[in-house]
């Protein structure tokens, strides 16, 4: 039961509207080359989550360097 309306959902890497369905093989990216970027984003670690640095990390690098 298809409305004909299809869901539009901004591309993560440069917010071009795109169709959110199974005919966007790059969903929910807008193109091949947006795919990339963003695996490259990843692969390069530029992507983290921040943590706190606890009392005994800084102790774990500096016996490392000894």
């Amino acid at each position: 039961m298809s409305t004909g309306n299809k869901r539009l959902v901004a591309c993560p890497q440069c917010q071009a509207l795109t169709p959110y369905s199974t005919e966007n093989k790059y969903r929910p990216f807008c193109s091949e080359r947006c795919k990339l970027i963003d695996l490259g984003q990843w692969a390069s670690e530029g992507y983290r989550i921040p943590e706190a640095i606890k009392p005994g990390d800084m102790d774990d690098e500096f016996a490392k360097t000894q």
